[in-house]
């Protein structure tokens, strides 16, 4: 015992350390002696131990696209990892981050994570304080700003979403009103035809007002100069017939794909009463016309209500199986007032890819910052490339912008938090680093990116199985 005491006493770590605290830590601690190659602890297990080195090489691992990529190696007796973070209140119950691995024959102390915690309160209160301080700080500060983020992106969301609802919705009101006035004018033109047509004419024009709806629905769009060609042969045919406003009525008949011949079985079927039955039938035209509009207005409303549920996942687990095509497809719809002005988006998708095990809702955020990064990059003129392939164990989602390009000098920190080359306040800083927090932590994925000027291509891996441990506890 006293030549490990002694050797404590020699690490940097404890050198400080009275004789009464370094027996205090031989009686809660042990020594483990690891092969070259084992594995200490692995990233995403419990973090229930403190480690410090005796002697020996060990090196930190991350996990990343299926394979592990070393973040530090060390040989100094003394360096440390594991569950450093067991002082601050809440923080016993995380995993660790990455993996220690022996790269040869290593002793290590141990100390368990509540021991190490009591260490630090007991003999060293006042840096507890401090560290503690400046740990919740910067935790605290970043959460804030990553609201602010969030709260900006989702004002720009909102901005977007009222514009692409507002020109459905305004074309819905406006077919409403016209609706209402062609209604009038209908029930008017009828009101006075009764009278005047027999009831085997009225049947007849109703089979006419039939025809014309069925007509009109797969009517072929015509050429501006066969357009106008058929309106000045309704017009005139109508003129004859005593119909006023014929030049108003004879685009509504022409654009339904009626025919001087169907006019002429309507100006016979209705003889005295042929102008109103003209109104009449051109009211019923509009209105189907109208009522198309309104419904395609409709239409239109629910495919970006629906997108906006699919694009925020409120009725889904926190992880489940999905396409990752059609989150990229919501967020498009979500974006669309951001491509229109000159944005071509090609998509080049491999639909025979798996479905992964995901958080849908945080993947679309990823999405949304990477496009809205490409589609301002290239000042919303340009080509948007939207490219799905597999790679190994992961599918692999590729944005491709046709941009100036990123300097090489600015790709090294285009992940850090707070680094941002926009001007000020247009950009926190955080939009690239919440969305590899998103891909590479939450979803043990990778996120990198290629750029040249013309071709810069973000390309996120997302592992197609979850570990369990990861989808168990979100």
């Amino acid at each position: 015992m006293s030549e490990l005491k002694d050797e404590l006493r020699a690490v940097f770590l404890f050198e400080s350390l009275t004789d009464e605290q370094l027996d205090w830590l031989l009686d809660h601690g042990t020594v483990e002696v690891h092969d070259a190659g084992d594995v200490v602890y692995n990233q995403g297990e419990l973090a229930e131990f403190f480690y410090v080195m005796l002697d020996g090489e060990v090196q930190l691992e991350k996990r990343l696209d299926g394979t592990d990529v070393v973040l530090t190696s060390s040989d100094l007796p003394g360096s440390y990892a594991g569950a450093m973070r067991a002082f601050v209140p809440g923080s016993q119950d995380e995993s660790y981050v990455s993996s220690l691995r022996a790269v040869t024959r290593s002793r290590l102390f141990k100390l368990r994570a509540e021991d190490f915690a009591y260490v630090l309160k007991t003999w060293f209160p006042m840096a507890v304080h401090l560290l503690s301080g400046v740990f919740l700080g910067l935790t605290t500060t970043e959460a804030l700003v990553g609201q602010r983020e969030k709260l900006i992106a989702l004002g720009a969301l909102s901005a977007g979403l009222a514009h692409e609802l507002n020109n459905p919705a305004s074309a819905e009101v406006r077919a409403a009103e016209l609706l209402n006035g062609r209604l009038q004018e209908a029930r008017q033109a009828m009101v006075k035809l009764a009278p005047a047509t027999t009831s085997e004419g009225l049947e007849k024009l109703l089979q006419l007002m039939v025809e014309a709806a069925e007509r009109a629905r797969t009517a072929p769009t015509l050429s501006a100069l066969d357009a106008g060609h058929l309106e000045d042969t309704l017009a005139g045919r109508l003129e004859d017939a005593g119909v006023s406003g014929a030049w108003e009525l004879a685009p509504v008949f022409a654009s339904a794909g009626l025919d001087e011949a169907w006019l002429h079985r309507v100006l016979t079927c209705a003889g005295d009463g042929a102008p109103d039955a003209v109104r009449w039938l051109a009211a019923g035209i509009d209105i189907e016309n109208l009522v198309g509009e309104i419904r395609t207005s409709a239409g239109r409303i629910s495919e970006l209500v629906g997108a906006m549920k699919d694009y925020s996942h409120l009725d889904k687990a926190p992880f489940d199986t999905i396409d990752v095509h059609d989150g990229i497809e919501s967020t498009l719809v979500i974006l669309k007032h951001k491509l229109k002005k000159g944005v071509e988006v090609v998509r080049d998708y491999d639909r025979s890819l798996p479905k992964i095990c995901a958080q849908a809702g945080e993947l679309n955020q990823v999405w949304t910052n990477l496009i809205a990064n490409a589609v301002e990059a290239m000042d919303r003129k340009g080509t948007l490339t939207i490219h799905t392939a597999r790679e190994r164990d992961c599918v692999l989602v590729e944005i491709g912008d046709t941009g100036p390009g990123i300097p090489a000098d600015v790709q090294r920190r285009i992940f850090e938090p707070f680094f941002t080359t926009k001007d000020v306040g247009e950009g926190t800083g955080l939009g690239l680093d919440i969305s590899y927090r998103i891909v590479a932590r939450r979803h043990h994925g990778d996120i990198r990116v290629q750029s040249e000027p013309g071709n810069t291509r973000f390309q996120v891996l997302l592992p197609i199985e979850q570990p369990a441990a990861k989808t168990t506890a979100s």
